[in-house]
């Protein structure tokens, strides 16, 4: 099943797993990196450590710091979901990841250098989603985090997930109070091809969710097409009095993917 949504639990609160666990995400992600200042890195990786085998992913801090280093060699005690790993800017960093667990990977692009590597690193050996790591690009780039400036980095985010089908999941929105904001830019992310978004609280989660989950009304209409195109034993295929192409197969069943019928 594909995450709509993903919450972020520092590893340095571990009073808050078990709320996190229970606010109704996709994938939780205890966070080793941005959300620990250095002098808790300690204490916090071997919170998280012994979380982990409790259903959460983990964001190490970056291949090839210090910190980077001592957080794989700790995975070899830990089972988590998935791994993600921030300021990926190579295959070759996803491979360092990859030698050190055979949890699902979730490299970040978060930098002009890595988006110029986004085709291998999404189609990197074990990665299963990208996830966009919107506020550390547009410093990089030295522009904001309006829907223009980072328009492109979406979309070549969306082909080049698309072309490995891999999961892609969005920037959080920082905003928290904002919610009409959220849902109107989670609206615009799904158009371009994103599966889901990640999220820095709960109440994040209800609008995301609403954005990504599939209508009464898709999930009809994505039946109807499949059964039109089951029904026309893979050839040539009308509903409507509308031709059935790949497309909107691959369409229906993105749609059916959340209720089971795909």
């Amino acid at each position: 099943m594909a995450y709509r949504s993903l919450l972020f639990v520092p590893a340095s609160r571990p009073d808050r797993f078990d709320k996190a666990a229970g606010a109704g995400a996709d994938a939780v992600c205890i966070d080793l990196e941005d959300a620990v200042p250095p002098d808790a890195k300690d204490a916090a990786r071997a919170a998280a450590i012994a979380a982990l085998n409790g259903g959460f992913g983990v964001r190490v801090n970056a291949v090839g710091t210090a910190d980077g280093e001592t957080d794989l060699k700790a995975l070899s005690d830990a089972r988590p979901v998935f791994v993600m790993i921030p300021k990926a800017a190579s295959a070759a960093d996803v491979a360092a990841v990859r030698a050190a667990t055979a949890a699902p990977l979730w490299p970040i692009v978060e930098s002009a250098e890595a988006l110029h590597a986004a085709w291998d690193i999404a189609a990197a050996p074990g990665v299963a989603g990208v996830l966009f790591g919107g506020a550390d690009y547009a410093a990089d780039l030295g522009c904001t985090m309006d829907w223009e400036p980072l328009f492109h980095a979406r979309g070549m985010l969306a082909a080049a997930c698309a072309r490995a089908g891999v999961e892609l999941l969005d920037v959080p929105h920082l905003d928290i109070a904002d919610e009409a904001d959220l849902i109107a830019s989670t609206r615009r992310i799904k158009a371009m091809g994103f599966t889901g978004r990640a999220c820095i609280h709960p109440s994040q989660i209800g609008p995301v969710h609403a954005v990504f989950t599939s209508t009464e009304a898709e999930i009809a209409r994505a039946r109807r097409v499949l059964e039109a195109f089951e029904a026309a034993g893979g050839g040539v295929a009308l509903l409507d009095g509308r031709l059935i192409e790949k497309p909107l197969i691959r369409a229906a069943m993105r749609t059916l993917e959340h209720v089971g019928d795909a």
